[in-house]
């Protein structure tokens, strides 16, 4: 019940901000006479919603857009209905021949599992700014700066945040390939405000259907930073047509934190784990876990070493129809085929440990249909590690498109 207070609270207190991301005053216009059509918006002046829903996670990810000329004004909302974990994100992107410059402000409160029957939380607020050159349609570069405030009512986590609990950092980032992909984009840009996807929707990855991305992100002790690291993390995607409507879309992901300052063991407070020792926020450290990565994992593995690849064989069911099912209309659809494997630890042994890789395998599906003026896209995967203790682990996502 708390949490559900808080996270109308936490709304409402959103909704009364006035920020620079909220709707211009509408000018007045002229009432249409009584036989006249009233004409309808162009569609520029029209807001765009989009709406992502997971589960078995409970996550709602609900964002509303607006483009007035050359800016572009978008207010998002991340919100687990099962723990109450919620987040809000408030961005400014303005729209230049040579430059893309996008302003954001965001706040996000975590709650501990449903399972602990507890109240306690960890909260982020900060602020960023993304810059992003476009050199052509398929590569482009980024300059990302960012502070985040990290705060927490958990006594064990207060105490260690005394040391430190203001993350300041840069980042820079190189991209060849498609510009719709979130997980590449979340690389160089906003980490936590991306849209987590099942499987690689997209079809045009890049030229000769390879996609690239890299970013180094170098975390500084000066001012008021509190945190000290030095992060590389890159990603490469391979499209490979199998026939005429089948294809393999091949993921590689790798990171490793190329320094990290360590804190002096004495001052941390009882017990303390590896992760304790490292000048780095929990929540950058790279995880193997989760319907991006590898997943059929449920446990939450991570560490600062970590690589991991994927492949999903798409084969369609059928393409351009309109099959009615359920009182929808559906016109796409492709079953999948996946298998992946990956390791993840503060060692870099990590990589040539080959007994200790995680393999996992798993089949689902992705298919679109009609609502309304709305088109949805529906994926589905029921996967399972092939090592360790992990059950099945089934995973379905909504994508709403307009």
């Amino acid at each position: 019940m708390r949490r559900t207070l808080s996270a109308v609270l936490f709304l409402l207190v959103l909704n009364a901000l006035p920020l620079a991301g909220q709707e211009p005053t509408p000018t007045p216009e002229a009432t249409p006479a009584p036989d006249e059509e009233p004409r309808p918006k162009p569609q520029s002046e029209r807001y765009l919603p989009r709406l992502d829903v997971y589960f078995p996670e409970g996550d709602l990810d609900l964002r509303v857009n607006r483009l007035i000329n050359k800016v572009f004004f978008e207010g998002q909302v991340k919100y687990n209905f099962i723990k109450g974990d919620i987040s809000a994100f408030l961005r400014y992107r303005y729209y230049g021949f040579q430059r893309v410059t996008q302003f954001t402000v965001f706040d996000a409160i975590e709650f501990e599992d449903v399972k602990d029957f507890s109240s306690d939380f960890d909260r982020v607020r900060g602020t960023l700014l993304l810059l992003q050159w476009p050199h052509s349609f398929h590569q482009r570069t980024f300059l990302l700066a960012e502070l985040d405030r990290i705060s927490s009512n958990k006594e064990e986590v207060a105490r260690i945040l005394r040391l430190g609990r203001t993350n300041t950092y840069v980042r820079f980032g190189y991209q060849l390939g498609t510009p719709e992909d979130a997980r590449s984009n979340a690389i160089v840009g906003e980490t936590r405000a991306r849209s987590e996807r099942l499987f690689t929707a997209f079809r045009e990855i890049g030229p000769g259907g390879f996609g690239f991305t890299g970013a180094l992100t170098s975390s500084f002790d000066l001012g008021i930073g509190d945190f000290d690291y030095l992060k590389l993390e890159t990603e490469v995607l391979k499209r490979f047509d199998v026939s005429d409507r089948t294809f393999l879309v091949g993921r590689l992901h790798a990171g490793s934190f190329l320094r990290s300052g360590e804190r002096d063991r004495r001052e941390l407070p009882e017990p303390v784990d590896d992760f304790d020792l490292l000048a780095i926020p929990l929540s950058e450290f790279f995880r193997l876990d989760g319907r991006e990565n590898l997943k059929g994992v449920d446990e939450k593995l991570r560490g600062t070493e970590e690589i991991h690849t994927t492949w999903e064989y798409f084969f369609p069911w059928f393409l351009g129809q309109d099959r009615k099912f359920l009182k929808l209309n559906w016109s796409n659809w492709y079953w999948i085929l996946y298998g992946g494997i990956g390791n993840v630890g503060l060692e870099r042994d990590i990589y040539t440990d080959f007994g200790e890789y995680i393999p996992d395998v798993g089949v689902g599906f992705e298919s679109s249909f009609n609502l309304r003026k709305y088109r949805f896209f529906l994926s589905g995967i029921v996967a399972q590690a092939l090592k360790g203790d992990g059950g099945v682990e089934a995973r379905v996502s909504v994508k709403s498109y307009r």
